[in-house]
């Protein structure tokens, strides 16, 4: 069995790769090459291309033929218009990272399946997911191109630290913000609901849904079945961290007002609505999932990671006094009105 990965060394899709290659599948990885080679588990081969080169990527792939392939960098679907005209009778399985954060929102219902209706008002990034879908969807219905969708939710490695709240440059300066006894802010009063994923969960429902006759024309969420609250999880974070956690809570429409972080639609249109994933119709198709990584594991192995290595804690100074001012203006409001 072999798979053509257009990506292949992210968050997901480096965790899907290592796990594949381990599983004996045939691996290709179709980028750039800005990933170092020793990162690339042992038999990988690498097709050096630029995937926006549509002309340039059909000659490199002349001839060839995969039983799978997956573009993990797709976020518009006209991206995914030149997929079908790369792959159309060249795979069996295309499949399509979409996101959960495509379900509705306002959810009608806080537990999520794969038949909650896509409808996001408030993220862009969502609405061209949903676009994507739609399109192939339409493929499959029409031409029978053999897709699968595959939905995920807020997915981290042991490069990152996953959180609400956050500037542009990532997570670190959160982190930071802990480590100087600083107030952090959680978005709401922290109660909300929650999932993570590490990355090694996720890959193993996405693997097992690789080269599956079940998988063809439908679309499964891979997510962790633990449910957390904001304030657990930014809790997990300070213990790892060493540290005594000082929350400042603020309601996500005025934090969604007050920034240019698209905090709308991160917030509004995601992580401020509580969500518990029922990943049944994932554990029908590929009996063996199961998640191994609670979070408060997974945390202390993503810190422990990013402490030792000085290139994944990039400062967002901007973002830094942007959380103070937001934590000066609401003090001086509450000041005002006493």
């Amino acid at each position: 069995m072999n798979a053509l990965f257009i990506g292949g060394t992210g968050t997901i899709s480096m965790a899907i790769t290592r796990l594949a290659a381990s599983q004996g599948w045939k691996l290709y990885l179709l980028n750039r090459g800005n990933r170092p080679a020793e990162d690339i588990p042992e038999g990988v081969e690498l097709i050096n291309a630029d995937i926006y080169d549509e002309s340039a990527v059909a000659e490199k792939l002349k001839g060839m033929q995969f039983d799978v392939v997956c573009d993990f960098i797709v976020f518009h679907p006209s991206a995914l218009e030149r997929d079908y005209r790369l792959f159309k009778g060249k795979t069996k399985q295309f499949m399509y990272i979409s996101s959960a954060s495509a379900y509705q929102k306002p959810l009608s219902d806080y537990r999520i399946t794969e038949g909650t209706p896509l409808a996001n008002p408030y993220w862009e990034y969502s609405r061209n997911k949903i676009a994507g879908e739609e399109f192939l969807m339409r493929k499959y219905r029409e031409e029978g191109f053999p897709i699968t969708i595959v939905r995920p939710s807020h997915t981290y490695d042991e490069r990152s630290i996953p959180l609400g709240v956050h500037g542009k440059n990532g997570s670190w300066q959160v982190a930071k913000r802990m480590l100087e006894g600083k107030p952090v802010i959680i978005h709401g009063d922290g109660t909300s609901l929650w999932t993570m994923t590490f990355n090694t969960d996720f890959a193993r429902g996405f693997v097992g849904l690789m080269g599956n006759v079940h998988a063809i024309g439908e679309s499964f969420q891979i997510t962790s079945d633990e449910t957390l609250t904001w304030n657990q999880i930014y809790k997990a974070v300070a213990d790892a961290l060493g540290v005594e956690l000082k929350p400042y809570y603020v309601s996500s429409q005025f934090l969604a007002d007050v920034s240019d972080y698209d905090l709308l639609g991160s917030l509004i249109g995601d992580k401020a609505n509580s969500v518990v994933f029922d990943n049944s119709k994932l554990k029908r198709a590929v009996p063996n999932f199961r998640t191994e990584v609670r979070f408060d594991e997974g945390i202390r192995r993503t810190i422990a990671n990013v402490l030792a290595h000085l290139e994944f804690q990039k400062e967002d100074p901007e973002f830094d006094a942007w959380c103070d001012k937001v934590v000066e203006t609401l003090e001086n409001a509450k000041k005002s009105m006493g």
